[in-house]
């Protein structure tokens, strides 16, 4: 049995990494997904494949930093399929671990833009949408950054805490209306991410790497797209409002 049947998902830097994965599999599990990237040529590539598979997918060109693109996200996605019913905020960027003395204000709202302002904007254009039919599910791919204080630069770490709250108090104030909203934390991920990453900063590099050795194993996309199938499903329906950790245990030393 199929566990998004009917459902329309949007999902945020979906043109690879982990984005593509939850893509593939939420189309896989009957919903009809709504590929969102800044590279649409790589977001059609993705949605092509679904298709073969017999899904049903829309690719949209969208950077979560201007105000009108998540407009025209949001409004495409309900043009095409209806509605919207499950939002996954995915689209992230790293911080070449620069450290607090040497950040720049360009770096840090660059950072901030994308991993932080990027989810609130696209949360407040669907959340009219949830509160109408008073349901919907919203996930936030955060990150041990988002829980830890040194697995990052001083940016990332501090806009992935602030993606922490966000998601607790989206979770807290609408869970009354029908609306859930979690996160994940992801460890270590195969992923594209590290194309974000240009000249790491050498002693924020050391300072982050403390803790590499004592890592289980680094995860693949599909897994953490198995772990956001579960919260968007309704065997999450008793979930809300926190953080769901997926990183083979490093975390717990």
């Amino acid at each position: 049995m199929m566990r998004l049947p009917g459902k329309v998902a949007v999902i945020t830097g979906a043109a690879s990494g982990m984005g593509k994965s939850i893509a593939e599999l939420f189309a896989a599990e009957g919903a009809k997904v709504v590929v969102s990237d800044l590279r649409l040529e790589t977001a059609q590539t993705v949605v092509d494949g679904i298709v073969e598979q017999g899904g049903a997918a829309l690719a949209v060109a969208a950077n979560v930093t201007v105000e009108e693109d998540v407009q025209h996200l949001i409004d495409q996605a309900v043009e095409a399929y209806g509605t919207v019913d499950i939002l996954v905020n995915n689209a992230g960027i790293m911080d070449n671990f620069v450290p607090a003395a040497e950040v720049t204000d360009e770096l840090w709202e660059r950072v901030f833009a994308i991993n932080a302002t990027g989810p609130m904007r696209t949360t407040r254009k669907v959340l009219p949408l949830f509160l109408e039919k008073q349901s919907g599910v919203i996930l936030n791919i955060a990150s041990l950054g988002g829980l830890q204080g040194s697995r990052a630069g001083a940016a990332y770490t501090a806009a992935k805490h602030a993606v922490v709250g966000f998601t607790k108090n989206v979770g807290f104030q609408y869970a009354p209306l029908g609306i859930r909203c979690n996160a994940i934390a992801p460890g270590g991920v195969k992923t594209n991410i590290g194309t974000t990453l240009t000249a790491p900063n050498p002693f924020g590099l050391e300072r982050t790497s403390v803790g590499m050795g004592i890592n289980p194993r680094v995860g693949e996309p599909e897994e953490i797209a198995r772990v956001a199938l579960f919260l968007a499903s309704d065997e999450s329906g008793f979930i809300n409002g926190t953080v769901v950790t997926a990183d083979a245990g490093w975390n717990a030393y």
